[in-house]
């Protein structure tokens, strides 16, 4: 009875989004109710629970809303370097590198810093609007990716390296820069080099410098407010399936359980990193666990931090996500399969 329910939430979190539009425009309020029913359901409530899903998000919250004023006070010096680089660079260059430079950066700055930049940048230059949630879209991937090279970059790593410290992994700072450098790296140029191409074929160079007003001081709070639900709802929802990740997920081959994680586009990636990794992993399962999780966040909304940043501030509701994340996931998922297949 508790496994149905369970999938029934999943199927309204997976539905609804894109059915109604009052849950398409409160996507992250709509994402902690359905946590809080899904613990409800599955009889997980515990005050740790409630003390780490109310402290958790704090930090995340605390830097969106403090990125948010600096971002709002230092707005017309970003577009000024952004006008500066453009009359030196190409569009195809300028695109090319703020993805590039950003995701590698990520592992270092944090996702989320990453993707507040990025979301500063995208707000200042006049794209189309077909352009803007694309360009966005492929960023996010590539930061998602780049940002777990260390443990500072994302939860997710942080996680993976705490677990695989015992032997044999013997994990440290720089120990998924060893196990998934290539691949990672690999993936971003892809990445990068379409966020390039993508501009350049639907915007001219000279259109693009646009300051707009500054952001006023209700949104940004707001934005952190939705941000911090966001997060508790994830750690609420994480906790509310672990269930149905301690009886299936974890016991699966490595080539199913790549597939499966595919979950994580709308749960908590770092939740069932948490749940699925251990030093009891071969190398293969581990790299076919950590790739598709990495992967599969980008490809809706709630898949990653960077994602609901972006998709808030930008205003880039559930269904143009999907229109664009869904393909663009598939595509580096059948990518990454065949790189584990071939031993790469």
């Amino acid at each position: 009875m508790v496994i149905t329910a369970l999938f029934i939430i999943l199927f309204f979190i997976l539905i609804l989004p894109f059915l109604v539009p009052r849950v398409e425009r409160e996507l992250e309020i709509f994402l902690f109710l359905m946590g809080v029913i899904a613990v409800s359901v599955s009889g997980r409530w515990s005050v740790d629970l409630v003390r780490e899903a109310t402290s958790h998000p704090l930090p995340i919250a605390g830097t969106v809303l403090l990125a948010g004023f600096v971002f709002a006070r230092g707005k017309r010096y970003i577009a000024k370097m952004v006008e500066y680089i453009l009359a030196r660079r190409s569009g195809h260059t300028f695109f090319f590198l703020l993805v590039l430079v950003l995701s590698l950066l990520s592992s270092m700055i944090t996702a989320i810093i990453a993707a507040l930049i990025l979301v500063e940048v995208i707000s200042i230059l006049k794209l189309d609007r077909k352009t803007e949630t694309e360009f966005t879209i492929i960023a996010c991937f590539a930061i998602g990716l780049g940002a777990c090279l260390t443990p500072v970059g994302e939860p997710l790593s942080t996680i993976a390296v705490g677990k695989l410290a015992a032997e044999p992994y013997n994990a440290g700072f720089f120990f998924m820069v060893g196990f998934l450098g290539w691949p990672v790296l690999v993936g971003v140029v892809i990445l990068a080099v379409a966020a390039g191409f993508l501009h350049g074929k639907k915007v001219r160079t000279q259109t693009l410098f646009d300051v707009g007003p500054r952001e006023d001081t209700r949104r940004i709070c707001i934005r952190a407010i939705k941000v911090y639900l966001f997060v508790a709802g994830l750690w609420f929802l994480g906790e509310g399936y672990a269930v149905i990740i301690d009886r299936y997920v974890i016991h699966l081959p490595h080539y199913t359980l790549y597939f499966i994680n595919i979950i994580s586009a709308v749960l908590d990636n770092a939740t069932l990193a948490a749940a699925e990794i251990s030093p009891q992993l071969n190398a293969l399962q581990l790299k076919s666990a950590l790739l598709s999780l990495l992967v599969s966040g980008g490809i809706l909304i709630p898949g990653n931090i960077p994602n609901i940043i972006a998709a808030n501030k930008l205003g880039i509701g559930s269904r143009a996500w999907a229109r664009y994340g869904v393909p663009i996931g598939v595509g580096l998922l059948l990518f990454y399969f065949v790189w584990i297949l071939l031993g790469w």
